[in-house]
């Protein structure tokens, strides 16, 4: 099937989808801040660069997209460019899997959490990490 939109309108929409500051991750920070929970965002010293962080506890938290991230209940393939969209999703979970294992070797604990998670139900990952928080002292 071809592609609805021209190359430069693919390529503009594309460019313009998030990597960071998206929607679940802001209502997950603002339900970790009323919570009482103190974090830092985005630190580009820790592999992976979670979006949440607890440096003192050594916990980093990922928010995982389901398209880019290849979630099993909701993950799609582009039927344009599939091969390329194929590996590249491969690549995408290849890296947080080395991600993962990084921090875990450099004593990090780390959670992932998939953005339907976040959408659907907010309280018990905030709950969970609460948990990891409390046993992290």
């Amino acid at each position: 099937m071809a592609d609805v939109l021209t190359p430069e309108q693919r390529r503009l929409n594309m460019s313009r989808i998030r990597g960071r500051n998206t929607k679940p991750e802001k209502a997950l920070r603002s339900a970790l801040h009323a919570e009482g929970l103190r974090f830092r965002i985005h630190r580009r010293d820790i592999p992976g660069c979670p979006d949440v962080v607890f440096p003192k506890r050594k916990i980093a938290i990922f928010v995982d997209g389901c398209f880019w991230h290849g979630c099993p209940q909701h993950q799609t393939v582009p039927r344009t460019n599939a091969a390329f969209w194929k590996k590249k999703l491969q690549q995408n979970r290849q890296r947080d899997k080395v991600v993962t294992q990084t921090l875990k070797s450099d004593g990090w604990t780390t959670l992932r959490f998939w953005e339907h998670d976040v959408r659907k139900d907010l309280p018990a990952v905030v709950k969970a990490i609460k948990r990891s928080v409390r046993l992290a002292k």
